[in-house]
């Protein structure tokens, strides 16, 4: 029965990481006339101690780790109140639920286009005009996506906008398989709402709060598609704030035409994914003991 599952991973997942061990092991250009040169574990330190590639690498895993470490909180914590919301039976509910899940079903360039034009920097842009009738004129215009001290911040938020509903259904399948009957007896003892949510709610959806957290920090730890897209649609983005580990990778390959670096810095973060999510699971499990 997994047989079909496990040939799929094999395919698409084991192969490629395999041939990525091997590229980073060579100097390898695409288009290059010239056989490979092997390089064993050159590309690997240079990661690390080549101040023109390390500096880069580093000012990039940060920005993951700065962007794990604000979405997985904020984005399960607005997840699950979402999915408290939309749980409560009441008229039109399910319209309700389409709309917070709509963000999701948009592709990358739709969702760029539109954080683009909220974010535009000057008076043309829908935040600043907003913050400016708001406060009648006193908030001047802003560079969001420019400015080193938001753009990360602005990519943050479009992310949680983006991939809250996902985490929301996820949740709210899971509260919906909370026995009634542990309600009704909280509220025979006299539990008020929030007790109801700490010792009731929270205890029978603890396993999937732990699934929902570690499937968005490997989501956020791979982050790719936002930065790119605003970066290169003329979006004005500050790459220099923003850039990630996989922002990296891709130029590596495809903008300086180097696949064994691009390759190296992969597996490195791959390894780093692995180690991080197996800290995060060791921890929640030891919690849930």
């Amino acid at each position: 029965m997994a047989a079909p599952a496990v040939l799929l991973l094999l395919i698409f997942v084991g192969v490629p990481f395999l041939a990525s061990i091997g590229f980073s092991l060579y100097n390898l250009r695409l288009g290059d006339p010239r056989s490979p040169t092997f390089m064993g574990i050159t590309q690997y330190t240079r990661i690390f101690t080549d101040p023109d590639v390390s500096g880069a690498f580093l000012d990039a895993l940060l920005h993951n780790l700065i962007f794990a470490a604000v979405v997985v909180p904020v984005q399960t914590a607005l997840a699950l109140a979402l999915a408290l919301l939309v749980k409560k039976s009441l008229p039109g509910i399910g319209i309700f639920r389409s709309l917070y899940f709509l963000p999701v079903v948009f592709p990358i360039a739709l969702v760029a286009i539109i954080w683009r034009l909220i974010l535009a920097r000057g008076d043309s842009g829908l935040l600043n005009s907003a913050l400016s009738f708001f406060s009648g004129g006193s908030f001047g215009a802003q560079d969001w996506l420019g400015s080193g001290l938001t753009a990360l911040a602005s990519v943050i938020v479009l992310s949680i906008w983006q991939g809250c509903g996902f985490q929301m259904v996820i949740l709210l399948a899971a509260l919906q398989q909370v026995p009634p009957e542990l309600y009704e007896a909280a509220e025979l003892d006299r539990a008020n709402g929030w007790q109801r949510f700490l010792h009731v709610t929270l205890p029978g959806i603890k396993t999937t709060i732990v699934f929902v957290a570690l499937y968005t920090m490997i989501l956020s730890l791979r982050v790719f598609d936002q930065i790119y897209v605003l970066a290169k649609s003329g979006g004005g983005l500050n790459e220099d704030a923003t850039r990630t580990v996989m922002y990296e990778a891709v130029t590596a390959a495809f903008d300086e035409n180097n696949i064994g670096r691009a390759s190296a810095i992969s597996v490195v973060f791959f390894v780093i994914v692995v180690i991080l999510s197996l800290i995060q699971r060791r921890a929640t499990r030891e919690r849930e003991g």
